[in-house]
């Protein structure tokens, strides 16, 4: 890891256009790491006293994430006049899930990747891939000189930690998580609002579309599988979209007695957008959602699919029984 943190660090140094890349439907972690990352090299170039060209490009994050430094800053369409000389990656398993931004990435001299994703592909130049690691703002935490961090970086990495370890609650959480968010806590952040207010709080019609989720599931495999979905009418009806959908799974997740949680809705172009989660070593849904061409870690993991949503949670249910049985 120090090899790999000098050389971060240096490619930083050595570049004068940076771009920061995410995954598509970026969630607390992707938010966390890539304005983390962003806000990392301003504090380096202030250090310094230099200037470089720096740019995160992401499609539009929920609002509950505005209060995280550089969100405003966010580019949600691509430039076909932009280039860069490095793409920093962040929490993204291969170049498809970079969505209308993947040429960025494609097209930079140098790409660094950082990511948690036990199914990551491995793609680009110099690569940190710790699925062990509780989050990606884990991951690029430890990249980072532990002196330039300031209460603005800390923000952003400790709600990378809080959305992908559940508040600390789901098994990826480690001694190492903890210290990270102590350390962050030591800048001055409002931990307690940004787990309030980034992570439990919903809006009425969240509430409403997350209702609905509910009366609308369904128990099969002897009760061990809690399965529902979300149709584009529905989304259209309730004045949601995708970014709505966010706590969905983790509702269903924490049903009694399960052993795994799916949850989809209807994206604007047909497709279903699939959210596994699973209570148990035994069911790795990574595997599930890579058979579709997902990916994502042992617990959770998501994919996108085409057709009836009775068909699809059919094939799902399918693969996830080659498991449990």
């Amino acid at each position: 890891m120090r090899e790999m943190k000098e050389k971060f660090n240096e490619l930083i140094r050595e570049s004068e256009s940076i771009c920061i890349l995410g995954h598509i439907s970026p969630d607390g972690d992707c938010a966390g790491s890539t304005l983390g990352v962003y806000n990392y090299i301003k504090a380096m170039c202030e250090s310094c006293g230099t200037v470089k060209r720096i740019r995160v490009y992401l499609e539009e994050l929920a609002d509950k994430f505005s209060y995280l430094c550089g969100y405003d800053e966010i580019c949600h369409e691509p430039d076909e006049n932009e280039s860069y000389e490095l793409a920093i990656v962040c929490d993204c398993g291969d170049f498809a899930r970079m969505g209308k931004f993947m040429r960025y990435a494609k097209e930079a001299k140098k790409i660094f990747c950082a990511d948690h994703h036990i199914t990551n592909t491995g793609f680009g130049d110099h690569h940190v891939i710790m699925p062990d690691a509780s989050s990606t703002c884990e991951v690029v935490y430890d990249l980072f000189n532990k002196e330039l961090i300031n209460k603005e970086i800390a923000e952003c990495i400790y709600t990378g930690l809080v959305h992908d370890t559940g508040v600390f609650r789901y098994s990826c959480t480690s001694k190492h998580t903890m210290e990270i968010a102590g350390e962050c806590m030591e800048k001055g952040i409002d931990f307690g609002g940004i787990i309030d207010d980034g992570f439990f709080a919903m809006t009425y019609t969240q509430k409403q579309i997350l209702a609905r989720a509910l009366m609308e599931s369904r128990l099969s495999e002897d009760g061990r599988i809690i399965s529902t979905y979300i149709p584009a009418s529905a989304m259209k009806l309730y004045g949601v979209g995708k970014k709505d959908m966010d706590g969905i799974i983790d509702e269903l997740r924490t049903t009694k007695g399960i052993v795994c949680a799916v949850f989809m809705y209807q994206m604007i172009t047909g497709q279903y957008k699939v959210s596994l989660r699973s209570n148990t070593d035994k069911l790795d849904v990574s595997k599930v959602a890579s058979h579709f061409g997902g990916g994502g870690h042992v617990r959770a993991a998501g994919c996108s699919l085409p057709g009836n949503p009775e068909d699809i949670i059919k094939k799902l249910t399918e693969q996830i029984r080659l498991q449990i049985g």
